[in-house]
Order: structure tokens, then sequence, then C-alpha cells
């Protein structure tokens, strides 16, 4: 018989209820579904990997070695998200996990920020520049700390702040497609629409797969901007 509290109310029920904070699972997600998310984190991890020690390699000898500490921070947010998120997806349901939930949920700001990085690096000399970054920087850092310190709280809205911060770079398009090659402007507006058009799928917890559909949209819009970085630091200067 399973246990039950002085209400009534089944202690494992309850125990559940404990973790709806954290848990974007609504149903148990089968083996096929966890073994296919594992592949796409992998295929993500791979490409920041090696194809972002191809762009540091490149910028580091011939191209772009004043950007350096700011591809750094681009590609170490980029490994971040994907080991953190990983790891989250991967491990089975425990306290461990629950912890896992905050550093996924954070990493994501991380992330934001670290890929405004090497495009905002290159007009911060200007006024523009050092105030667009100070609000990327601010806006997810105070995410960050939420996502940390008050994990249960302001669940939906943090990803209307996620939309809101990746695509607060309209706010000085003007000043970017001044500097930026147009190509890497096209792979820029392409990353961020794959990345909202993946946000239905998160959302669309009942959906078969839809937590793996969701890591596809990440890792193909991850994968645009990591293009659009190398286009502008590597191709274009070459």
């Amino acid at each position: 018989m399973t246990p039950v509290d002085d209400r009534g109310v089944p202690i494992v029920q309850m125990s559940r209820a404990k973790y709806c904070w954290w848990s974007r699972e609504q149903r148990p997600f089968t083996k096929t579904e966890i073994v296919a998310d594992a592949i796409v984190h992998g295929l993500g991890l791979a490409i920041a990997m090696i194809a972002g020690s191809v762009l540091l390699a490149y910028a580091i000898m011939w191209t772009a070695p004043e950007a350096v500490p700011a591809l750094s921070v681009y590609l170490g947010s980029f490994v971040t998200l994907l080991g953190i998120s990983m790891a989250y997806n991967m491990w089975p349901v425990s306290p461990v996990k629950m912890h896992l939930a905050r550093f996924d949920q954070a990493a994501i700001f991380l992330f934001i920020a670290g890929t405004y990085t090497p495009f905002l690096a290159l007009i911060g000399g200007t006024a523009t520049g050092i105030v667009m970054t100070a609000f990327v920087w601010g806006a997810s850092l105070v995410g960050i700390a939420l996502k940390i310190i008050v994990p249960d709280r302001f669940g939906r809205l943090a990803i209307v702040l996620y939309l809101a911060i990746g695509w607060s770079g309209l706010l000085v398009f003007h000043s970017l497609a001044e500097t930026l090659p147009a190509t890497t402007l096209w792979l820029l507006v392409a990353g961020g629409a794959t990345y909202s058009v993946g946000v239905i799928f998160h959302l669309w917890e009942k959906l078969k797969f839809q937590n793996v559909l969701w890591h596809v949209f990440v890792v193909a819009g991850a994968s645009l901007h990591l293009w659009a970085v190398i286009d502008c630091m590597v191709i274009h200067r070459l």
C-alpha cells in the first residue's frame, strides 16, 4: 500500500510535486529519447570543440589576435552550456539532478552573453558597444543569479528574458551592420530565428521526442552563430 500523509495525499505524489519546478519531464522519457538526446548533445560538443579549436587557432596565429579573449569567453560558454545540459538531461531523477537543473538553466544566460561578446567586441570602443555590452552581461548575470538562488521562481518569465536578451541585438543592428559582413549578419539572424522556433518544442511537453527536438534547434542555432563568428573573425580576414 502507498503511504499517505495526514491529509491522505500519497507521499510519492508529494515527492514528485517537489521536483516540478526543475524537471521539464511531464512524462518519463523513453530510453530511445534519452539516447537520441545524448547523441544530439555529443554532436553539439564535437562541433563546439573541433570548430572552436580551428577558430581559435586561426585567430591567434593569423586573423584576429586582438579578439582572442572575447573568443575564449564565447567558446567557453558554448562548451559549458552543452556540457551542463548533457549532464542534467542524462542524469537520473535525484537530488543531484535538481542541483544540475539550476546550472543548466543559468548556463543559458551565460551562453547568450558569451555569444554576444565577440560581436560586441568589434564595436566595443563606441558608446553603443559599451552600453550594449553592459546591458547584455548585466541582464544575463541577473538571470544567472535568479536561476541559482531562486530556481523555483520565474519559470516561464525566464524564457521571455532569454528571448529578450537574445534579440536585444536589434537595438544595435545599425552599428553591427556597419561593422560586420553581410553574410555574418544573415547567419546571426538565422541562428536567432532557429532558437526562437525551437522554443515551441521546448514548451510542447507532450510531444514525443520534444526534448530531443528542442536540443536539435539549440545545437543548430549555436552552430549558425559559431559559423557567423568564423565568418567575420577568420574567413573575411584571410
